[in-house]
């Protein structure tokens, strides 16, 4: 097993494209920096001339897993600078970002049809499947 995972591992750095420096799809890391204490404390950030920036810090949690904590930045095609913060623990991978999609807020009418709903249920009153009023 181990040896058909390093041959896929090899199979994929040789089928990488390796762009020369004067090639324009070549993009310059201008920063990279990494530690590693061994104890499953790590750290690590970079940065490329096309504005992409990574870090994170990692630490070992109480129930076997990694809390991590990070962000990464990089551009988009029409200009916009793009910037996600993260943590990643047992509750699992919660990105924040103000490009994320939002839930739009509710009409002005629909706590009041809540409310309603509410007390309707408080009285016992319920309706069929045609929205005819069966109880209460």
């Amino acid at each position: 097993m181990k040896l058909v995972v390093l041959a896929c591992l090899a199979a994929v750095a040789v089928a990488a494209p390796q762009f020369p420096e004067d090639d324009p799809r070549h993009i310059a890391v201008l920063r990279d920096n990494r530690h590693d204490d061994g104890e499953g404390n790590y750290r690590y950030e970079f940065e490329t001339e096309n504005g992409i920036s990574v870090n994170a810090e990692g630490r070992p949690g109480n129930v076997g897993q990694a809390n991590v904590q990070g962000s990464y930045r990089f551009t988009l095609d029409d200009g916009t600078r793009v910037e996600v913060t993260y943590t990643a623990d047992e509750r699992g991978f919660v990105p924040e970002s103000p490009i994320f999609p939002t839930s739009h807020p509710l009409p002005a009418h629909v706590p009041e049809l809540l409310a309603i709903a509410a007390e309707q249920r408080r009285q016992g009153i319920t309706f069929d499947e045609q929205g005819k009023r069966v109880t209460g």
